[in-house]
């Protein structure tokens, strides 16, 4: 049994990408760690990511005019990367490497068509023209002539894998509308080309392959929506003669009436291959989606919807896809278990296969075979109701036909009826959603209402989508319009409580988010209901807008109940002196800035937006990001009460992100300058108060180690002079 889990977005994607224009990403490939990917794009820079954080680890780039022409690939052994721009020049280099014009270079004799890197074997180069080398031997002689086996002939794939410690590289050429498949064995330097029967209506498209037992399968997705295997075994006699290799049917990506026009595929195990493709239908539009096959029983396992459109490609690493979805990359988890019939045709007791009833075209299929799937899919909640009469299986065939409807056929249905009633609908379409594919159905709801919205905007259900936000755990990737739509329709309320529960946001989204939150009118902000959590607790705007203090009482201690201690006109100095006594915004607004100081982001992708914030704008989200530096130093634990309160590390970050951004725009503006001055001596108090406590941290922890030596049984009263 296979089945997709949850998934999130890794990070946005340029337009440079090629993403909706056909091109996509150059590649992904594995990185040093088994949570690290090498993205690569089809421009000057590759990016390591670590996906568990969802967060970038290091991105180089070639100088303007330069090309990465071939994917940038981690060498194991070393934990070195290796890449070639411009088709001959190979660039080596480490972590700790930034410039890359000042690493290692060589420049080759021919054009390298890829780059493998494998775990045992060391990197392995293939040229355009057929010659393979390992890299050592490569810089041993860079300029060593490199051999051209193929002729006229055009590489489309390839790959590689150890062998008894030996590489051996497999790769296909096309010419004439011929495809052949070479074998190259690197220590032995024996080389082995076969022939692919081929067929009129079947063209390969996309291969991927796999090795098991010193035997090759070769996996060609084919024009006629089918995926062959081919087999080809590492032991093969000298015969010069080139071979024809035969094509076995694998699977028919089809089922009910519906067609999968697959564009790239991926093994996952022995009984499990996933296809990214369209998939076709007589009565529907085609729609992009991401499918598990199981190959042994010739059944689809599970399926999502892709309603963003994607690139063609698709990757596969530890148990997780990766591929571009809209303007973003989406990482998806799946989870593959041994395979058994009860999996394949969806009746296991403890679980159900989700997404397969809407590749079911429910109008083909007989009556009694209605209502037998319909019963596979329930079998878990009604495996104690006793089982029904085939005259009572009949009678019930179209009630089991409206609940099975998709998200789709419902609003095909409630195309015109009123708000009340569409919104009444997809609320019992969502109690009916199974437990183990909640998450989907609900996301396939708030792309049901966004949809409806676009098509006519008068449709906008504010309180509906506020609701399911608050109830469900949703994430921006399962409904990546919704918040372009609370952009729109200026719903604050909507995009705070997003910003709060959305953990995979993208960085333009956040800082569309912060832009019209800046700008938007106080006054306006006044009449909204917006969640003051974060700030009730240390701001109080009276209704003339001056701020009315709330003192936290902290050890005992109020500066209101010591008042008559302290001299009245030093405490006036003092609070004149402080630029940041007094918020420069409203609560409101103030609740929703924290809402975007709380959103995870990366500063490599967020700082160029950053740098088309307004003037006017970033100065007042640099005084209210003051001001909370200012309101967390005042507190012995640097953290600001209130739920949801930023944190003082985070609002730092943002203040060193907004002034590298926007400071020689600032620094030129004369309101700003007084505010910048202000600031300054505060940072600089500051650390001319802590390197004052660093002096005295020996002698407090030898103080700490002294009294723990002595234990008094009586009370005593000790001096202790620290010079």
């Amino acid at each position: 049994m296979a089945a997709l889990c949850e998934s999130f977005t890794l990070c946005g994607l340029s337009p440079t990408s090629g993403v909706g224009l056909g091109g996509g990403l150059l590649a992904l490939e594995p990185g040093p760690d088994p949570d690290h990917i090498l993205l690569t794009d089809r421009g000057r820079a590759t990016t390591l990511f670590k996906v568990s954080d969802q967060k970038p680890l290091g991105c180089w780039s070639v100088k303007h005019g330069q090309v990465l022409t071939c994917p940038v690939v981690c060498n194991f052994e070393t934990h070195e990367y290796i890449a070639v721009h411009d088709d001959k020049v190979l660039r080596i280099w480490n972590n700790e490497d930034i410039n890359l014009d000042k690493v290692f270079k060589a420049t080759l004799s021919a054009d390298v068509y890829r780059i493998h890197s494998l775990p045992k074997g060391g990197p392995v180069v293939l040229f355009r023209g057929g010659g393979v080398r390992t890299l050592d031997a490569l810089l041993e002689a860079p300029q060593q002539e490199i051999e051209n086996i193929i002729s006229d002939e055009v590489i489309k794939w390839s790959e590689a894998f150890v062998e008894g410690k030996q590489p051996v590289l497999i790769f296909t050429t096309e010419k004439d509308g011929d495809v052949f498949v070479y074998l190259q064995k690197l220590k032995t330097n024996s080389l082995h080309k076969y022939k692919l029967e081929q067929q009129e209506s079947s063209k390969p498209m996309s291969f991927t392959a796999y090795m098991k037992n010193k035997i090759i399968t070769l996996l060609c997705l084919c024009s006629d929506d089918c995926v062959y295997k081919v087999l080809i075994p590492l032991q093969q006699n000298t015969e010069e003669e080139v071979q024809i290799l035969p094509k076995s049917l694998l699977l028919n990506l089809s089922v009910s009436g519906s067609v999968l026009k697959g564009t790239s595929f991926v093994v996952l195990d022995k009984d499990h291959i996933a296809v990214l493709g369209s998939l076709t239908t007589s009565y529907e539009d085609p729609k992009e989606c991401l499918t598990i096959w199981n190959t042994k029983f010739q059944t689809l396992q599970t399926s999502k919807e892709l309603p963003l459109g994607t690139s063609g490609q698709l990757w596969c690493y530890e148990e997780k896809f990766f591929f571009a979805h809209g303007k973003v990359l989406t990482v998806i988890m799946y989870k593959c278990e041994t395979s058994s019939l009860a999996a394949a045709v969806g009746k296991l007791k403890d679980g159900q296969t989700p997404g397969v009833s809407a590749f079911v075209n429910w109008n083909t299929l007989g009556l009694e075979e209605l209502a037998d799937s319909f019963q596979s899919q329930r079998s878990g909640a009604l495996k104690h109701e006793s089982k029904m009469a085939l005259r009572s299986k009949r009678n019930a065939v179209a009630n089991i036909q409206t609940d099975n409807l998709s998200v789709g056929k419902v609003l095909r249905n409630l195309q015109d009826v009123p708000t009340r009633i569409f919104e009444d609908e997809l609320k019992q379409l969502m109690s009916k959603a199974q437990a183990l594919d909640l998450q989907a159905s609900i996301g396939s709801v708030v792309t049901a209402l966004t949809s409806r919205y676009k098509k006519n905007p008068k449709h906008y259900h504010r309180n509906f989508l506020l609701e399911i936000v608050q109830t469900y755990d949703l994430s921006y990737s399962l409904c990546p319009d919704l918040m372009a739509v609370a952009l729109e329709n200026k719903d604050v309320r909507l995009l705070q409580t997003c910003l709060l529960r959305f953990p995979d946001i993208s960085e333009e989204i956040i800082y569309s988010c912060l832009e019209i939150f800046l700008s938007i009118n106080e006054d306006y902000l006044r009449r909204v209901d917006v969640n003051l959590e974060s700030v009730i607790c240390y701001i109080d705007i009276e209704s003339d807008n001056k701020e009315v203090k709330t003192e936290i009482v902290e050890n005992g201690f109020s500066t209101e109940q010591e008042e008559g201690t302290w001299d009245s006109q030093l405490a006036e100095e003092a609070h004149l002196k402080s630029d940041g006594e007094l918020c420069p915004v409203g609560p409101q607004k103030a609740a929703l800035l924290n809402a975007v100081l709380r959103s995870a982001y990366s500063e490599a992708f967020l700082l160029p937006h950053l740098r088309n914030l307004p003037a006017k704008e970033a100065v007042l989200f640099l005084r209210y990001l003051f001001y909370l530096y200012v309101k967390c130093s005042e507190k012995i634990n640097t953290t600001l009460p209130g739920m949801s309160s930023p944190t003082i590390n985070q609002i730092m970050d943002w203040m060193c992100l907004l002034l590298d951004a926007q400071f020689t725009v600032i620094v030129m503006l004369p309101e700003a300058k007084l505010f910048l001055s202000s600031m300054h001596k505060f940072v600089r108090a500051q650390v001319r108060f802590y390197s004052e406590l660093n002096k005295i941290e020996g002698s407090l922890q030898e103080l700490q180690r002294l009294h723990q030596q002595k234990d008094p049984q009586t009370y005593s009263i000790e001096v202790l002079e620290i010079i």
